[in-house]
This record gives C-alpha cells, sequence and structure tokens, in this order.
C-alpha cells in the first residue's frame, strides 16, 4: 500500500485535533507515515498511532521554534525524499498552507487547499472541495506528482485505528533560508478556556444585531453552555464589538463544526463564505427576510435578547 505524509500539528507533544483527523483520512488513501517536529515531537507517538500512524518520524532542534516556517519545509522536504509517498496532507491553518504551497513548488507537484473529503482513484488521490463561498462542489486531484493537500478542520469524523507507530529518527538539513526570518518575541494569547475557533465542534457566533460589545455575554453565556467556540462577523469585529481573531468570514477564519449558531447575523456572502460548510446552522434574527435564512437548517425569528437567553437557560436545564 502506498504511503502518505501527515504534517503533525502538535503543542509539546499534545496532538491537535485537526492532526487526527488527517489521519483517518489518510488511510482512505494509503498507509499514514505521520511527521512530528520540534519539542516533544517524540511525545506524539502513542496518540499517532492509535489513530492509524504506521510510522511516525521525529526531529527537534531550535530552528522549528527560532524561525518561521521554513525549517519546517526543510523537514517535510526531507520526509518526502525518503519516503516517496503518494500524498502529503496537512491542516488547512495559515501556517500549513504556507508550508503546503511551499513544498509544493519544491517538489514540483500540484496543491490543493482547503479539501472537505478525500477519497482514492486508479489516477491518485481526490479531493472534495466547497468553492465560490460554497456555492458548489468540486472534485480534482492534480495532474503532476504527489498531491500536496490542505484539509479543513472538522472535515471528517477522528476515528481510532490502531497501528505500529513505530518512531524513526529523521534526517534534516537546513537550507539558508531556514534562518531568514528570526522570531524576536512571543506575547501568549490570553485563554478563554474555551475550543480553539476553527477547530470546534460547535460555534455560536455574534453579528451587528448584538447591538455592542458589552452585549456579546449573552453570546458567550450561550457558547459556553455547550461547550462551544465564540465567533462574530465582520461588522462586530470592524465595530470593535469583539476581537478580530475571532471573525468568521471570507476575510476571517472558514469554520466548518457540527454545529453554527448565528445570532443577530443577516448573512451576507463574505460571513457565509466562513461558515457554509457547517454540519447544522441554526439562525436566531429578528428580521424574517435575512439572507441567513436561506441557509439555515433551524430558524427562529426573534429578538435574539429574549431567544438567546431562554436557549441557554434550556440548554443548562437539560445538561442537569
Amino acid at each position: 500500500m502506498a504511503e502518505v505524509l501527515v504534517y503533525v500539528d502538535h503543542v509539546d507533544g499534545a496532538v491537535r485535533k485537526p492532526t487526527l483527523e488527517l489521519l483517518t483520512l489518510a488511510r482512505r488513501i494509503g498507509e499514514p507515515v505521520a511527521v512530528a517536529l520540534g519539542a516533544g515531537a517524540a511525545d506524539t507517538a502513542a496518540t499517532l498511532a492509535e489513530h492509524g500512524a504506521a510510522r511516525v518520524l521525529t526531529h527537534d532542534a531550535a530552528e522549528y521554534a527560532d524561525y518561521l516556517v521554513v525549517p519546517k519545509v526543510d523537514a517535510l522536504q526531507a520526509a518526502y525524499e525518503a519516503v516517496s509517498p503518494a500524498a502529503v496532507l496537512v491542516p488547512s491553518s495559515a501556517e500549513g498552507k504556507e508550508i503546503a504551497a511551499r513544498l509544493a513548488l519544491r517538489i514540483g507537484s500540484g496543491i490543493i487547499t482547503d479539501a472537505v473529503d478525500l477519497e482514492a482513484s486508479d489516477e491518485g488521490p481526490v479531493a472534495t472541495q466547497s468553492v465560490f463561498a460554497a456555492s458548489f462542489t468540486t472534485k480534482s486531484r492534480i495532474a503532476k506528482g504527489a498531491p500536496v493537500i490542505t484539509v479543513k478542520p472538522n472535515s471528517a469524523a477522528v476515528e481510532a485505528a490502531p497501528a505500529a507507530g513505530a518512531v524513526e529518527a529523521l534526517a534534516v538539513s537546513f537550507s539558508e533560508k531556514a534562518t531568514g526570518t528570526k522570531i524576536t518575541g512571543r506575547t501568549p494569547r490570553e485563554s478563554t478556556g474555551r475550543p480553539e475557533l476553527t477547530e470546534a465542534a460547535i460555534v455560536v457566533s455574534g453579528g451587528r444585531g448584538v447591538g455592542g460589545a458589552e452585549n456579546f455575554a449573552i453570546v458567550e453565556a450561550l457558547a459556553d453552555s455547550l461547550g462551544a467556540a465564540v465567533g462574530a462577523s465582520r461588522a462586530a469585529v470592524d465595530a470593535g464589538w469583539y476581537p478580530h481573531s475571532s471573525q468568521v468570514g471570507q476575510t476571517g477564519k472558514s469554520v466548518s463544526p457540527q454545529l453554527y449558531i448565528a445570532s443577530g447575523i443577516s448573512g451576507a456572502i463574505q460571513h457565509r463564505a466562513g461558515m457554509q460548510t457547517s454540519k447544522t446552522i441554526v439562525a436566531i434574527n429578528k428580521d424574517a427576510e435575512a439572507p441567513i435564512f436561506d441557509l439555515v437548517d433551524y430558524g427562529v425569528v426573534g429578538d435574539l435578547f429574549d431567544v438567546v437567553p431562554q436557549l441557554t437557560e434550556e440548554v443548562k436545564a437539560r445538561k442537569g
């Protein structure tokens, strides 16, 4: 069976959920070989093996923490040359897309970004994408080389499939460009205790209808009752009501949770482009003609200041 490289997104050995989803998808098209880099790389092996990694290639060096992107591309290129995989899968984050693009250029292969599904074919892996603000679904495969594919978080259910997970040291030689951009400082983001927006299974978002920064507490209360992440429309973040890091939309973050709840969001195409692939969409808006209602699975025409608190209390009551 052909091998498939999976780039591991982890924090000090703790594997993030999108990587486990990649392993599930990788098993559809071949045998997963994981590539874990940086501090704690070897500590990822048990989790990766539990989810299907036949081998885990690891390498740690100061360059991964001290410099931007290129050292990781060097390492992934070394893994590619050592394995000769049928495909390379990378999480579809901002950094992941840059890594994937640089790797594809180096190895002379095609790249597909923001895939939501993968399947095998006689002519190579086929990727499904939602394009033009999710108005169309396309199936694509590259015409040259081994495809480099980035996959949106929440595109596949995480499935355990125990494998050997044999840990192997990866030999990496860094290029001159690896030290071109040095990280001079870091400021930890203040933790909210909520899931990462792009990885969350449930997202509750607020828009212009929330009316002000102080009223986002209503949206946050519903999100916390559901164990959800909090998002915001462009109008809300541009008004300064919520951080730009929480913006959902074409110029913000794309999310694809199991459940998306839009509160006071009209549903402009810019916002829809970032959440239209959500599995179940619920909208709360007092304007019955709001465009968001053309998209939803369930719509509530009503004042969010009445509906959202009642929904929050109902969720809490049912959770006991």
